[in-house]
């Protein structure tokens, strides 16, 4: 089935709107706009809107399409009426019901802060089965939510680590159905205030946490009701969790990426597995902290703003520090031994590291949190690593004696083993370490075994532990005495071989977290160590001074937090042991604000200003936020079988159409680009939960990189591209300097052709317009083979937006037609139609097209694209990978083969167009078989 979508997807043709009277039906979340009302009209009295007689096929087309439409209309009103009707029961309980009952349940007001009742809330931690029949209250989030009856509801009720299950049924004199149904209709996520009852359950809730007993809810108020929609929610996020590892979940169980969990940070937070992260996270740096209190040691809290790089210039993040230039600190290591040099003797802190390292793996940050120390040493460097082996210890104890409960949370998806330590660490030589590499067959992709002089890379590391792990039977262990190429300028060298340090890692399983050594004392053997690697000993004065002025021997380390945490729970992404993680990826730019053609029609200030009423709002014209915000793609919305979804806080518009049980979506969104999640977000809720829209499945085609991004990364879609939008230069016409199209156009001018033009908004002569509807005839009569487009050749729709170029010859013959159509100022102009029509002089299609350039060019268009055409190859963007990716770019590449599907025609390619991907994005097993059949009917239909 592939090669038949790759085939439909790089054969589109961008072809536009018709100019009739009938409106695009347009739903409003769910409101659609009926003005254009079935007919009773006979098939054979219909004409489509260039007043041709529908044929057969047409017309039942047409006719589906009007009933599907009105079925859509019922939809709504029913929709419209169970809303009525739900309102009506509100006001009706209201009036109805005794107050006593009224005050068991509803929102409460925004500001509560009028008295204090002292009223005892608990923790649903310590809720067990003893505590069965005692009156308890609670502030917790809804988690889910399960209607069994309008007299009966299951609420899952979360609170920190925990969540318990909340029995709400009618009961005569305390709970009315409107309150059980009241319950129902509360957004999952919602912050409530419960008052209830324990009891025990029929049965064990396996899922809940507590499963002997459940609460018999009395009163439940909302404190906080959700306002908007979620990417997901938190009971899909760790249901989707569940389901990576358990091969038995049920299909339709949601699918949620981790780049998705990343992106939407505080929705994944919300969980009990990233609680329970954050809480052993804590943990590490309350037993780092108090294990070197009792030790002597004292906390220091060091500038991150310094003059000088602590290792090299390449890793820092410089900055403008009053005209002058500055760095972030990339450890507090200068600091530190400053502090040694002032007879602070033992210190340490906690606190942030910037490196400005370009690695975008999955166990490097450019900020993450460091525990650092340094001490003043006696007699050997050794006795610092005896103290920092001696902390890391007391910390895995600590943890693993604390925080049981947050373990098992933690393994439960993100299974793991238990880490194992020694009472004695084993404390290998980095030689050795080597040693056991080359003896163990180990080489590099080059075939080349580890360097005794060079330090290990991450291969080497994992595999180095793999072979301590069978040797000494521990997960944690020391390699000691590393190469001075591999150290920073103030680690002190071996005083018997000069080409290895006092130095040392710590690694946990198989991986390092602890960088540590003995510091060079000594002033003036410190600046020959700076000036070798490249540092300027005059930047550094403050820290020089400490030396010069005579500072003790001292060593110290640095553990990285995050890495400790993650390798410890093998989480195996150092950035779920990060709050908010920042990467190289992180902090993107934010798009200038665009230009608008239509000021009066932006979507980040609608019309309608700040009110909240949406019973007298006029939405934007579809066709103004094309011209303020479109691409190629959604010229094709004008057309009768798009179904225009409108977004009631914005008035951004999404074009869907229903294809064989999937919602087909081509072309980004109308709106802003800042307002792409939001807008997205709201859509694809509707999509979910509106009934009109019979469970479609949602995939988009043809968008740009931008909103693919938002798909890709914050929604956790699949996506890849074949197809490319053909972008020209308008100021530079490459094409006009071609020798071969200047002879065509000199030819065409010889033979009396002659361009007429009308600029958007200018009226057409009928007579003009009904000669050029014959020739889109003659041409159509020309044409061979089976066509798959978006739309019909209909070049009179919107002509508000689209200047007309006709190429006539001495007799006023049309013999070329070429239409623009406006698109978003950063897009230009859509080539919408270029057509040769049949007897056409040589060179009379490239004469009207370097001239629609040019008057476009002289508007103040700088750039045209048109439209859509396949690539050369198909490249995956985001999660797709491995076997599958191969299989579709050797699909693609046969298929392209064999119907030349990325052949440019030789004039586009001398006007020197470059490729700007568009993409295809679907939800996690949101494509297969049928999704493919859906894509390929939505083109040729």
């Amino acid at each position: 089935m592939m090669p038949s979508l790759s085939h439909a997807l790089s054969k589109i043709k961008r072809v536009g709107r018709k100019d009739g009277t009938k409106q695009t039906s347009v739903t409003q979340n769910g409101k659609v706009d009926v003005s254009a009302s079935a007919s009773s009209t006979s098939s054979s009295d219909l004409l489509n809107d260039d007043g041709v007689p529908l044929s057969k096929n047409q017309a039942r087309k047409q006719a589906k399409k009007k009933d599907d439409h009105a079925k859509e209309v019922i939809n709504e009103k029913q929709k419209e009426e169970a809303k009525q009707r739900r309102k009506q029961d509100d006001e009706r309980a209201a009036q109805q019901e005794p107050e006593e009952i009224r005050e068991r349940y509803g929102d409460l007001p925004l500001v509560q802060s009028r008295e204090r009742k002292h009223e005892q809330r608990i923790s649903l931690a310590i809720v067990t089965a003893e505590s069965i029949g005692q009156e308890i209250t609670f502030q917790c989030r809804i988690h889910a939510i399960r209607k069994l009856s309008a007299n009966l509801a299951f609420v899952v009720f979360r609170q920190q680590l925990g969540t318990i299950q909340g029995v709400v049924h009618q009961e005569e004199g305390t709970i009315t159905t409107h309150m059980v149904q009241w319950v129902e209709r509360i957004p999952t996520g919602s912050i409530v205030i419960v008052k209830g009852k324990p009891q025990k359950p029929e049965q064990p809730v396996t899922g809940c946490t507590k499963h002997d007993v459940e609460i018999l809810v009395r009163e439940l108020h909302v404190v906080v009701r959700r306002p908007e929609a979620v990417p997901f929610t938190v009971y899909e996020d760790e249901v989707s969790r569940t389901k990576e590892l358990d091969e038995d979940a049920p299909a339709q169980t949601s699918n949620i990426t981790d780049r998705a969990r990343l992106n939407h940070r505080i929705l994944d937070l919300r969980t009990a597995t990233s609680r329970a992260i954050f809480r052993i996270n804590s943990g590490v740096c309350n037993l780092f902290r108090s294990y070197l209190d009792s030790q002597g040691f004292i906390e220091i809290h060091t500038p991150k703003l310094q003059g000088g790089a602590t290792e090299s210039g390449s890793s820092v993040f410089q900055l403008d520090y009053f005209g002058r230039p500055a760095f972030l600190a990339q450890s507090p290591q200068l600091a530190k031994q400053m502090c040694i040099a002032a007879d602070f003797e033992r210190v340490y802190e906690i606190g942030p590291v910037f490196r400005a390292e370009n690695s975008n793996t999955h166990r490097h940050l450019t900020e993450y949190t460091g525990l650092d120390l340094e001490m003043a040493i006696e007699e050997h460097y050794h006795e610092a690593l005896e103290m920092i082996d001696g902390t890391l210890k007391h910390i895995f104890k600590g943890i693993y004696e604390r925080f049981g409960q947050e373990l098992e949370s933690v393994k439960r998806h993100f299974p793991h083993e238990d880490l194992v330590w020694l009472e004695e660490t084993p404390r290998i030589p980095f030689k050795e370490g080597v040693q056991m590499l080359i003896d163990s067959g180990w080489t590099d992709e080059h075939g080349d075994p580890p360097s005794p002089d060079e330090d290990l890379h991450t291969r080497d590391e994992i595999r180095l532990g793999e072979l301590v792990k069978e040797k000494y039977h521990t997960d944690y262990y020391i390699l000691d005495k590393f190469p001075a190429s591999a150290r920073p300028f103030y680690t002190m060298l071996d005083p018997e071989d000069p080409k290895i340090t006092n130095s040392f890692d710590l690694f946990l399983r198989g991986q390092e977290i602890l960088t540590g050594g003995q510091r060079i004392h000594d002033a003036h053997l410190l600046e020959e160590r700076m000036k070798a690697q490249g540092v300027d000993p005059s930047s550094m004065e403050d820290y020089m001074d400490g030396f010069r002025y005579a500072a003790p021997p001292h060593a110290g380390a640095g553990i990285g937090l995050e890495r400790i945490v993650m390798l410890m729970l093998l989480l195996g992404n150092i950035r779920f042991a990060s709050l908010f993680h920042r990467d190289p990826k992180s902090l993107p730019p934010k798009p200038p604000a665009p230009e608008l053609r239509h000021l009066e029609d932006s979507t980040l200030h609608p019309p309608w200003g700040e009110s909240t009423s949406h019973d007298d709002k006029q939405y934007q014209p579809l066709e103004n936020l094309i011209a303020n915000y479109g691409d190629s793609t959604n010229t094709s919305w004008l057309e009768d079988r798009n179904q225009i979804w409108r977004h009631k806080e914005t008035g951004a518009a999404i074009s869907y159409v229903p294809t064989n049980g999937y919602a087909m979506m081509p072309g980004d969104p109308l709106c802003d680009q800042s307002q792409y999640t939001k807008v997205a977000s709201a859509f694809l809720n509707w999509l979910k939960k509106d009934n009109s829209t019979k469970n479609l499945k949602p995939i988009w085609l043809l968008v740009g990189h931008e909103f693919e991004e938002v798909l890709g990364t914050k929604f956790g879609w699949k996506t890849f591209t074949c197809a490319a939008e053909e972008r020209v230069d308008a100021t530079k016409n490459e094409a006009e300097k071609d020798h071969d199209v200047a002879r065509k156009v000199r030819h065409a001018e010889k033979e009396g052709i002659k361009i007429r033009e009308f600029e958007e908004g200018e009226p057409i002569p009928d007579d003009l317009r009904s000669q050029c509807d014959d020739r889109i005839k003659d041409w159509h009569a020309a044409r061979k083979g089976k066509q798959i487009h978006i739309s019909e050749i209909t070049p009179w729709r919107d002509m508000a937006h689209r200047r007309y170029f006709f190429a006539q010859d001495k007799e006023g013959k049309i013999q070329s037609l070429v239409v623009l159509a406006q698109l978003a100022p950063r897009h230009g102009y859509q080539v919408k139609f270029s057509m040769d029509f049949p007897g056409a002089p040589t060179g009379t299609i490239e004469h009207a097209i370097l001239h629609a350039i040019r008057v476009a060019k002289d508007s103040g268009t700088k750039v045209l694209t048109f439209g859509g055409a396949a690539t050369s190859d198909l490249h995956a963007a985001h999660n797709l990978s491995g076997v599958r990716v191969k299989m579709l770019q050797h699909t693609y590449h046969s298929v392209a083969k064999q119907f030349n599907l990325n052949q440019k025609s030789g004039f586009r390619q001398k006007l020197g167009g470059e490729e700007d991907p568009i993409y295809v994005c679907y939800p996690p097993m949101g494509l297969g078989v049928t999704g493919a059949r859906a894509v390929v009917q939505f083109f040729e239909d």
